[in-house]
């Protein structure tokens, strides 16, 4: 059983579905490696998945771009048919995950209501310090 660890970001919105007893979030994960090449560091996709409420609670914040913390086991590839023919992935199960930061949606930074500042006459002046 082969465990990867490390920082990923997320390829895009997790998905959330439900299975004959649990729930499941598939998550698209992109894992940057190695030295940069033209300026870019080489990556490897690896398709998770994390179950049960788990999952149902963290799949909000599961979003595209978003940078996470994660540890996967029992990873392996899988072979499927593509467009070409024959094709493999990386897949695997989260066992760990800490949300690390980015990849908020705009829309959802917009729904924030921004914070007034309180008005100079709110303040009680009475108060010694």
């Amino acid at each position: 059983m082969a465990i990867l660890s490390g920082l990923a970001r997320i390829g895009r919105d997790a998905e959330l579905r439900a299975t004959a007893g649990d729930s499941v979030a598939n998550v698209s994960l992109a894992f940057s490696y190695g030295r940069k090449v033209d300026g870019k560091r080489p990556t490897q996709w690896v398709d998770a998945s994390i179950w049960g409420k788990r999952a149902e609670a963290i799949v909000p914040y599961l979003l595209k771009g978003a940078q996470i913390a994660v540890t996967l086991n029992d990873v392996h590839i899988e072979t499927y048919q593509g467009k070409n023919g024959e094709a493999f992935k990386l897949v695997g199960n989260i066992t760990e995950i800490e949300l690390a930061g980015g990849g908020q949606s705009q829309s959802a930074q917009a729904a924030k209501p921004a914070r007034p500042a309180p008005k100079r006459d709110e303040f009680d002046d009475d108060i010694p310090f």
